[in-house]
């Protein structure tokens, strides 16, 4: 039996910092990648084809959900976006945990698919603090924001459905708290038993 990897969900609202903090994560850490998401929306102009995203027209993107191309896919903010079912399933048969960085709309999916999959929801420290954080991006007018903070308040009402919660409150501290949840993830009992199979058959046997 092989040594699978664990698949991960991380959701936040949009400005919470959840980018970063993945990004931070997977550097310091081995066996742990992020899956790249495709998507309908612009290109925004410090984005990079292949590594924040793959960047695909709607007509594509419908094409590749009629051929089920897609693990989970939604619609946010008039955009579509969706997960490579293949790459996810080559890349945590070889043993690598997967991160996917989706909403609570592709977290429902994935859990139905794969209900082992362990979800996280990173929460801003409050409603003012994810305000300030929207508007130091300038990224966006002031009716996007309004419009992302009416979408954080849908988001949060999701969060009971997650394992875990981190607060983005202080970096470094949110941070290591996602690096205990991944770590915990490794040892739980169910990949432990697979890694120390011939151990735990010798002590074990009559």
């Amino acid at each position: 039996m092989s040594d699978l990897g664990n698949l991960y969900v991380i959701a936040a609202p949009s400005g919470t910092g959840k980018t970063t903090l993945v990004h931070t994560l997977v550097n310091s850490l081995d066996h742990i990648t992020v899956s790249i998401s495709y998507t309908t929306r612009s290109k925004r102009s410090n984005e990079i084809e292949g590594k924040n995203y793959y960047f695909i027209d709607k007509n594509e993107f419908e094409q590749r959900i009629a051929q089920h191309d897609f693990l989970e896919y939604a619609t946010i903010f008039d955009n579509y976006y969706g997960t490579s079912k293949q790459w996810v399933e080559e890349t945590l048969a070889k043993g690598t945990d997967v991160i996917l960085e989706i909403d609570w709309q592709g977290h429902q999916q994935i859990k139905k698919l794969f209900p082992n999959a362990i979800s996280i929801f990173i929460l801003p420290p409050s409603l003012a603090a994810l305000k300030d954080r929207l508007t130091s991006r300038n990224q966006d007018d002031p009716n996007v924001i309004k419009k992302r903070l009416a979408d954080a308040k849908k988001t949060v009402s999701h969060i009971h459905e997650f394992d875990y919660i981190v607060i983005n409150d202080d970096f470094q501290q949110a941070c290591l708290d996602l690096k205990s949840i991944i770590e915990s993830g490794r040892l739980a009992e169910k990949r432990q038993s697979i890694r120390f199979v011939k151990t735990i058959n010798e002590l074990t046997e009559n």
